[in-house]
């Protein structure tokens, strides 16, 4: 009984030493602050050892009968990194010291332009209003505008037949394929009917010859309307893009040179001659557009008309040959005609092209 009183005694003395060890080395630990200030100022290293806590526990310890070595830890603050530098060299090397430069010159490139546009829409704008309105003069080339009319007016008039050459044909292959089914429908009625078998039989001859001479027929129609559609909607078109062109550069000249001209009837300062300066040499470049365009279009109204005759004089011919040989029955003259003008015909049981083929 003694001994366990002596033991109890004992515990509760040892309790007794750990809390007075404990608040020991929480006064005897590192001071948070101290801590934050040696990581700003970028002090050495400072270690801070639990000796204390070694040294006050031991005979706590000796009293559980431990004779182990104790442990100590220290804690090493890293020194402050305050120098790293806030750019690399990747950066550089890349280069992205010309990124903004570059930027900005883009930037102030498409404002130059769009501000260039902006002042060329207005002028010629005003320019169209004051033509249109009778207050503004107008750059006027007799010869060339009724050549240009002329050529409006012709391509109306070959698109309209090209309008009729393309629904001729079309009805007649309708007509073809009729022919065709007919002279099945003879020869089969041929074999079913032995007392008219000779009548059907002839008939379906007939309708066969005609469905030739037909198919040959629209090989002629489609050459003549394929030709027809290239010199109305491509070569026409082509030099009307050039007039369309040489207008637009018509209406610049008429608007710089009224703008020259207004300028040099205002008074004369400091300004107004650096601005008269910049409308002459804006004047001139587009006096030299205009000039150019001019001239290509009274070369491409030249050239158009002789290569129309050439064109026009052969598919004329060959539409009044098909035509006649073919309502006259003359299956040779319709022959001759298709080798006279080189066009060859498909044959009818020829498999379509694949698309790799063609």
């Amino acid at each position: 009984m003694t001994e366990q009183n002596q033991a109890m005694a004992n515990g509760g003395g040892s309790e007794d030493t750990f809390e007075q060890d404990l608040k020991d080395i929480l006064e005897d630990g590192p001071d948070l602050n101290d801590m934050s200030n040696t990581v700003q100022s970028g002090s050495p290293q400072k270690i801070i050892s639990t000796s204390a806590y070694s040294a006050s526990t031991a005979g706590s310890m000796g009293n559980f009968g431990s004779s182990q070595p104790r442990l100590t830890r220290s804690f090493t603050m890293p020194p402050a990194t305050s120098n790293i530098p806030l750019s690399t060299g990747h950066h550089q090397a890349n280069g992205g010291g010309d990124f903004i430069p570059k930027t900005m010159q883009a930037a102030s490139t498409k404002l130059e332009s769009l501000r260039h546009w902006s002042m060329n829409t207005f002028k010629c704008t005003k320019q169209y209003l004051s033509e249109r309105f009778g207050k503004g003069s107008k750059t006027v080339d007799l010869e060339l505008e009724a050549q240009i009319e002329v050529l409006r007016d012709m391509q109306r008039k070959y698109s309209n037949i090209l309008r009729l050459a393309r629904a001729l044909t079309n009805h007649f292959y309708h007509v073809v394929q009729t022919q065709r089914a007919l002279g099945e429908a003879f020869a089969e009625q041929a074999q079913k009917s032995p007392e008219l078998q000779e009548e059907f039989t002839y008939n379906c001859e007939t309708q066969r010859a005609l469905i030739r001479n037909g198919e040959v027929l629209l090989g002629a129609l489609n050459f003549f309307t394929s030709t027809v559609n290239t010199l109305c909607n491509k070569t026409m078109e082509d030099t009307l893009i050039t007039v369309r062109n040489y207008e637009k550069a018509r209406l610049e000249f008429d608007a710089y040179r009224s703008d020259l001209d207004v300028l040099q009837l205002g008074p004369r300062e400091g300004s107004t001659v650096a601005k008269i300066e910049e409308s002459k040499r804006k004047f001139e470049e587009h006096k030299v557009k205009f000039e150019r365009l001019r001239g290509d279009v009274s070369i491409k109204l030249k050239f158009l008309d002789e290569n129309r005759v050439k064109v026009m004089h052969k598919q004329l011919l060959l539409f009044h040959n098909a035509v006649s040989a073919y309502f006259t029955g003359n299956d040779t003259a319709l022959e001759a005609t298709l080798k006279q003008f080189n066009i060859k015909l498909k044959a009818p049981n020829t498999e379509k092209p694949s698309w790799l083929e063609q």
